[in-house]
């Protein structure tokens, strides 16, 4: 299946675009790639059904932000389904007769009609490289909407100053009847006077200014498994922005990982590659090297005499922990690398000299030699 596209790069318009900006790239794009106008155009309806799935999301509020905050790798998949949105047909009439919001507003009736449920929250948090080693609990400040402290949620000054709205009876939602051709539909709506809220505030708090709602610094204590790797979400539940009526439920918190870079190794899963600088003399003669290590034992690498620049020495179950499997671990793998001193001084370029010299007695012909390490290339 091909990867989607950004919703916005879909209609033409960027994300500073208005309603009505959005709204009319969709119309004119409709318009021109509607498969009824298109017969003879066998990707037509491809791209009708996108630009379709596009405006749906970023014509309605709450879809717009959600994708905003997590793109296509929203919560819970999409609101679509499996299908995305290939299962809808719209016609002309639908589109051009003012009847085309209606049928998209169809999609997102069943989480409205739960009601003005608090917003997720994605926070990206950097974790140190030994995380991946060791797994670690940490925690993170961050401010939230949360109930307000000084009327408790309700948004009054004082005890009768707030009171059920009398256009939603409370409820924070209407329902809107519209016609889609010959057919009746009911889409639930936020309630405009309360703005989801369920009340009218008469006495305003003087903390949040009657929302029911304020900025709380809160602390968030959170665990990451041995093997994690960067773009790890953990699902914090509760912990997100409180809605906008106390009677509904409280938002959830992402928190997204990134785990920092190493000084030296790079990582693909559980298994791990550096390169090794060494010297002439330590290919040619081989070495044992110690360095530090992720897991506080030294790693150690024994180089073989006559290696040579770009062969790899692998080591086994050094590397870091598999995910669900903490006690296998990946390998370490070292490239070798030749060293070559920038600045050589007098004596060493003497030496060099004569070395060369010494050894160019031993070796084949310089012909022979490429030919040799051509061959010795091409069979593995």
């Amino acid at each position: 299946m091909p990867e989607k596209g950004d919703y916005y790069g879909v209609l033409g318009v960027d994300k500073a675009s208005s309603d009505t900006e959005i709204k009319r790239a969709f119309r004119s794009l409709a318009r021109k790639h509607h498969p009824d106008k298109n017969p003879e155009d066998p990707e037509a309806e491809t791209k009708f059904k996108e630009i379709q799935e596009a405006y749906a999301i970023l014509s309605n509020p709450d879809e717009r932000r959600k994708y905003d905050m997590f793109g296509h790798d929203r919560p819970g998949g999409s609101p679509f389904g499996s299908r995305g949105f290939q299962g809808v047909n719209i016609s002309f009439d639908d589109l051009f007769g003012g009847g085309f919001e209606s049928i998209f507003s169809q999609f997102f009736g069943d989480s409205t009609s739960r009601g003005s449920r608090g917003s997720d929250l994605l926070v990206r948090h950097s974790v140190p490289f030994q995380a991946a080693m060791d797994g670690m609990d940490d925690e993170l400040e961050i401010d939230i909407l949360r109930d307000c402290d000084g009327c408790g949620g309700s948004g009054s000054n004082s005890e009768g100053g707030a009171r059920p709205c009398p256009s939603c009876d409370g409820r924070g939602r209407i329902d809107e009847i519209s016609m889609v051709g010959p057919f009746r539909q009911r889409v639930r709506k936020e309630c405009p006077p309360c703005r989801g809220s369920g009340r009218i505030v008469t006495d305003p708090c003087r903390v949040c200014k009657g929302e029911g709602r304020a900025y709380q610094a809160i602390r968030v204590k959170f665990s990451m498994h041995p093997g994690v790797v960067s773009g790890t979400r953990l699902r914090m539940r509760g912990q997100g922005e409180a809605a906008s009526s106390h009677r509904e439920q409280t938002g959830d918190l992402y928190i997204e990982l990134q785990v920092e870079m190493h000084p030296w190794f790079e990582r693909d899963g559980p298994d791990l590659l550096m390169a090794l600088p060494l010297s002439y003399a330590d290919l040619a003669l081989g070495a044992s090297v110690e360095i530090p290590h992720i897991d506080a034992d030294k790693l150690r690498i024994k180089v073989p005499p006559g290696s040579k620049p770009g062969e790899t020495i692998t080591i086994m179950g050094r590397g870091l922990p598999r995910p669900k499997a903490n006690s296998m671990r990946g390998s370490v793998t070292v490239v070798l690398k030749l060293e070559v001193p920038r600045k050589p001084t007098r004596s060493m370029r003497k030496r060099l000299n004569e070395m060369r010299e010494e050894m160019e007695g031993e070796l084949d012909d310089l012909e022979v030699r490429i030919k040799n390490e051509a061959r010795s290339r091409r069979m593995g």
